[in-house]
C-alpha cells in the first residue's frame, strides 16, 4: 500500500502538466548621441543646463558625465537635460558623456530587458 501511495504521489509531481520556463532578459534599445549643447564650456565656469539631443531615449533615460549619472529630464526620445554643477567642470579636459537606458523588470517567467549604455561623445572643458 505503501508502494502505491508513493508511486501516486510521485506520477502526480512528475506528470501534473505544469511546466515552468523562463523567458530570457532581452537586449535593451541602446540610445543614440547625435549632439550636445552647448559641446564645451570654460573649466571654473558656473553650473548651466545640458541637452544631449540623439533617439531611442526610454523616458527613463539617463546622462552620464564624466561616468556620473545625472538627475536627468525627459523632454522627447530625441532630447534630455539635465543640470552640470560646476565643480563638474573645474578642471580643463574632455569628459565622456553617455546615455543608458535602464533595463526593464521580467515577470513571472523572467524576460525584461537588460540596460543599454550609448557610446560616448566627448565634452570638451576649456
Amino acid at each position: 500500500m505503501k508502494l502505491l501511495a508513493v508511486l501516486l504521489l510521485a506520477t502526480l509531481a512528475v506528470g501534473c502538466g505544469y511546466s515552468h520556463t523562463t523567458t530570457p532578459i532581452q537586449p535593451g534599445t541602446m540610445p543614440i548621441i547625435a549632439g550636445l549643447v552647448p559641446s564645451s564650456a570654460n573649466h571654473g565656469g558656473v553650473a548651466f543646463t545640458f541637452e544631449v539631443d540623439g533617439s531611442q531615449f526610454h523616458s527613463t533615460a539617463v546622462i552620464n558625465f564624466n561616468g556620473v549619472a545625472q538627475t536627468t529630464t525627459f523632454v522627447s526620445s530625441a532630447k534630455l537635460t539635465t543640470m552640470i554643477s560646476s565643480t563638474a567642470i573645474a578642471n580643463a579636459g574632455t569628459v565622456p558623456v553617455t546615455v543608458t537606458n535602464p533595463g526593464t523588470p521580467g515577470g513571472i517567467y523572467g524576460g525584461g530587458t537588460k540596460a543599454a549604455t550609448s557610446t560616448a561623445m566627448n565634452f570638451t572643458i576649456n
